[in-house]
C-alpha cells in the first residue's frame, strides 16, 4: 500500500510537512506527492541506499562508551525537512542579529565591561563563569569578531513559533553532516531536485574558507589556513578532516605546529618551517596551550597564546568565546540585543528560569516533573533532565545537585517539539526534531540554507543528540514565492 497522507496523524505537534493529515504545507508539496507515487518496497529501497551509501563514503560519528571509542555509521531519515524560503528569510535575518549582539557582547567583556556597570548584565554571572579566560583580556580579534563560526540551535513549538534553544559559540559542530545529508539525498531522490527550487548548500566550505582567510593578520593573496583537531580519537574528527579536505587546507595536530621566538606560529613540514596564518581550532580552550591552561595537555601549542595576543596569527574561535555560551547567559541574550543594537530580538528564547536566583530555585524544585533541567556548559544532551520523561526517583536524585551549585543550572518548559514524517520499520512516523544551522562571521556574515535538522529516532524522544540514539535529516530550504528584498544588516551601535 502507497503511502496515504490521510493517514499520517502527527497529534499535537507542529508538523512541517503537513497542515493536518492529507494537507502538504506548500513548501512540501511536490515532497508529499512524489513519496505517495513511491511503493512500500521502493522507500525502502531507497532508504538501503542511503544506507549503504554512508558505509561508502565513511560518514561516522564517535560514540563515548564505558571508556571505549565506538565509532558508527551517521543515522540518517530519507525523509527531508522542509522550510518555505520567506520565512528562512526572517529566520537568517534573527540569526545574523543574534550573532552580532554576541559578539559585541564578547568583546565589551573583555574591554571595557560597559553592559555590566550599566547594570544589564549582572556581575556575578561573568565572575563565576567557567568560560570566562583572564589571558583573553584584552586581545583584538579581526574585526571585533570573537565567535566566527556559530552553531545555534533553534526549536519550533506546537504553535509554530520558532524559538532558539541555545548558542554554540566554542567549537560548534555537524555542518559536515548537513553537506553530507545533502548528497546522499540527491542519491536517493535525483527527480526532485529538478522538480523543486531548493535552496544549495554545497557553497559552505567556500564560505568557510572565505571566512577565515578575512582573519589574516598578513595581507596576502592566500593566507595559510589550517584546521587544529584533537586527532583521531575525537567524536567530531570526521568532520574536521572533511572541512580541511574541502577547503584544500592541512589537517593538523598540536604537536604539528610551534610557537617561534617571533611569537609567530609555524607548522613543521618536509621544506622547513611554514608560518601560518589562521587556525580554525577544534580543540577546548584550556586544552589549548599549556603555558596558560592546562599545563599537562599534549593538544595543544605551548606559546599559542602569546602569538594570538601578538596579533600575529587568527585564532577561530577566538578563545574565551565561551563566555556567551554559558545558558545562564542565554537568558539575557534579549536585553543584550537590546543594550548592542537598539533592536528587539528577532528570534525569541524559550522562556528561562534561573537557578541562582532563590525564587526561581524554589519553583524549578518544586516542579521538576514539568521542566527541562540543563547544566550551564554542557553538550550533547549530557547532564540534563527531562523532568516530564523521568522516574521520581530519577528527580528526587537530580534536585540535591541542583541545590548544591544553583548558579550551574537553569529551566525550561518543556515545548512540543515540532515533527517530521520518519520512515520508522517501512512506516512514515512522526518524530520530534531541531534545527542546527550555521553563521559565519569576519568581514561579513553568511547564513547556511538550513542546517543540520536532528531527529529523535525514539518515539516520543524529545532528545536528539546523536549520542543519546538520534538521527539526522536533510533540510530543504524550497521558494514557494518570489523572493522578498533583502533586509539591512543589522547595525551597530555600541563598542
Amino acid at each position: 500500500m502507497r503511502i496515504d497522507w490521510k493517514q499520517y496523524d502527527p497529534g499535537n505537534t507542529f508538523d512541517e510537512l503537513l497542515r493536518a493529515p492529507g494537507q502538504p504545507r506548500p513548501a512540501a508539496e511536490a515532497l508529499t506527492r512524489y513519496l505517495a507515487s513511491l511503493s512500500p518496497k521502493q522507500l525502502a529501497s531507497r532508504q538501503d541506499a542511503a544506507e549503504r551509501a554512508i558505509v561508502e563514503m565513511g560518514i561516522t560519528f564517535t560514540v563515548y562508551s564505558e571508556g571505549r571509542n565506538i565509532d558508527r555509521a551517521w543515522p540518517f531519515d530519507i525523509i527531508p525537512r522542509t522550510i518555505p524560503a520567506d520565512e528562512w528569510d526572517r529566520v537568517a535575518a534573527g540569526l545574523t542579529q543574534r550573532l552580532t549582539a554576541l559578539n559585541m557582547f564578547i568583546d565589551d567583556l573583555y574591554h571595557h565591561q560597559r553592559i555590566i556597570r550599566d547594570g544589564i548584565v549582572p556581575a556575578e554571572i561573568i565572575a563565576t563563569s567557567t568560560n570566562f579566560l583572564k589571558p583573553a583580556i584584552g586581545a583584538r580579534p579581526a574585526h571585533g569578531v570573537w565567535a566566527n563560526i556559530c552553531g545555534t540551535d533553534l526549536i519550533r513549538d506546537a504553535d509554530g513559533t520558532v524559538y532558539v534553544l541555545e548558542d554554540n559559540l566554542r567549537v560548534p559542530s555537524g555542518v559536515s553532516y548537513m553537506l553530507e545529508n545533502r548528497i546522499i539525498t540527491k542519491r536517493v531522490f535525483p527527480e526532485l531536485f529538478s522538480e523543486s527550487s531548493i535552496r544549495a548548500v554545497d557553497d559552505y566550505p567556500s564560505l568557510l574558507f572565505e571566512m577565515l582567510t578575512s582573519l589574516s593578520p598578513r595581507e596576502l593573496d592566500r593566507p595559510e589556513v589550517v584546521v587544529l583537531t584533537p586527532g583521531i580519537y575525537n567524536s567530531a574528527y570526521f568532520e574536521h578532516a572533511y572541512l580541511a579536505q574541502r577547503m584544500g587546507v592541512e589537517l593538523v595536530e598540536g604537536s604539528d605546529l610551534v610557537v617561534g621566538d617571533d611569537d609567530c606560529v609555524y607548522m613543521r613540514s618536509i621544506t622547513g618551517l611554514e608560518r601560518i596564518d589562521v587556525i580554525y581550532r577544534r580543540i577546548n580552550d584550556t586544552s589549548l596551550d599549556p603555558e596558560c591552561f592546562e599545563p599537562d595537555s599534549l593538544l595543544g601549542v605551548p606559546g599559542i597564546m602569546r602569538a594570538w595576543r601578538a596579533g600575529n596569527v587568527s585564532l577561530a574561535n577566538a578563545p574565551g568565546s565561551g563566555v556567551a555560551d554559558d545558558k545562564v547567559v542565554y537568558a539575557y541574550v534579549p536585553k543584550i540585543i537590546r543594550y548592542y543594537l537598539d533592536e528587539e530580538a528577532l528570534l525569541p528564547n524559550v522562556p528561562t528560569h534561573l537557578c541562582s536566583d532563590p525564587t526561581e530555585l524554589e519553583y524549578v524544585l518544586a516542579n521538576l516533573d514539568k521542566l527541562v533541567v540543563k547544566p550551564a556548559n554542557e553538550s550533547g544532551g549530557y547532564g540534563m533532565l527531562v523532568g516530564s520523561h523521568a522516574t521520581r526517583k530519577e528527580r528526587e536524585e537530580f534536585a540535591p545537585q541542583v541545590k548544591a551549585n544553583p548558579r550551574n543550572y537553569i529551566a525550561q518548559p518543556v515545548l512540543n517539539l515540532s515533527t517530521v514524517p520518519t520512515l520508522v520499520e517501512g512506516k512514515l512516523e512522526p518524530r520530534h526534531v531541531d534545527l542546527r544551522p550555521f553563521i559565519l562571521q569576519g568581514a561579513s556574515t553568511a547564513v547556511t540554507a538550513g542546517g543540520l535538522t536532528r531527529v529523535a529516532l525514539r518515539r516520543g524522544s524529545l532528545v536528539v543528540n546523536s549520542s543519546q540514539g538520534g538521527g539526522s535529516k536533510d533540510t530543504w530550504i524550497v521558494e514557494t514565492a518570489a523572493k522578498p528584498a533583502a533586509k539591512p544588516a543589522a547595525k551597530r551601535r555600541r563598542r
